[in-house]
């Protein structure tokens, strides 16, 4: 099945637009949305999967049923006396085994690719290059004293370092401003490069010292969930930091993660191993 990701302001407009894409009917599309991040200027965007699906067949007439003629009786012929034999004892019943009973599981634990499949799409130097100059394109625009290299190239992702005076309004409270410029940028990614490759942008080592703090937190509840036995729910964080959390959990004996609810609210639930 042919199938493209985009992103648009609305599911239904990107239906649209992958109908056209695609030259079938919207009727043909299936649309799976993979993510939703507020924008900038409290303006939300969502970036789907659109998958063609064949258009259903039209269902087969019923043949009209001929009609059948009717048989001539047979001439009646007298039959001769059969000898009684004994009938054979009916053989018993076997008895069947009672089926098994499938208990009800878990949600099973995330895969370290929250928000998404995996993908086998391998960024290439050229694909870093490019993210790089649209990215140097913005902070200019911005008039932002900052400077952004390639800090390293790891499957689909590119890591971008930034540096400079103003690294801070860069980076923002709570990583807010870092975070939306980045989800501009994987915006720009899709639509530039169009292969799956993803941006992560850094600056000041922000993303190794929330990684600890994330890893450090998610370890510390963990801890209490095996402990009394109960579930624990973290607030909503976006999808890569997510995938932080589930990795750091994934070889911790006792308990098991999932995530739950939509996107920009989705959320990461730490619960007690069977």
């Amino acid at each position: 099945m042919q199938s493209i990701e985009l992103t648009a302001k609305t599911a239904e407009e990107a239906k649209a637009v992958a109908a056209d894409k695609l030259s079938v009917s919207p009727d043909q599309i299936e649309v799976t949305v993979l993510e939703t991040v507020k924008g900038l200027f409290g303006k939300s965007q969502v970036r789907v999967r659109a998958t063609v699906i064949a258009a259903a067949a039209p269902a087969a007439k019923p043949e009209p049923k001929a009609k059948s003629a009717k048989p001539k009786p047979e001439p009646k012929v007298e039959a001769e006396p059969k000898a009684e034999v004994e009938p054979e004892p009916e053989p018993e019943p076997k008895k069947q085994a009672a089926p098994k009973r499938t208990p009800r599981s878990k949600p099973a634990p995330q895969a370290a690719a929250e928000g998404g499949e995996e993908s086998v799409v391998e960024a290439s130097q050229e694909d870093a290059d490019a993210l790089l100059a649209h990215l140097r394109k913005l902070l200019d625009a911005a008039d932002f004293e900052v400077e952004a290299k390639v800090k390293k190239i790891e499957g689909r992702y590119v890591s971008l370092e930034i540096d400079g005076r103003d690294l801070g309004h860069l980076v923002g409270k709570h990583g807010e401003v870092i975070n939306n410029l980045q989800y501009l940028m994987n915006i720009s990614a899709g639509r530039k490069l169009g292969n799956g490759v993803r941006c992560i942008l850094d600056g000041d080592d922000y993303r190794s010292r929330r990684e600890e703090k994330l890893t450090a937190l998610a370890t510390k509840i963990a801890t209490q969930v095996r402990d009394r036995g109960e579930e624990a729910v973290l607030d909503a964080l976006p999808a890569f930091e997510r995938r932080i959390v589930h990795k750091a959990l994934s070889e911790m004996e006792g308990v098991t993660t999932y995530s739950e609810g939509e996107e920009p609210n989705r959320r990461v639930v730490i619960a007690p191993a069977d």
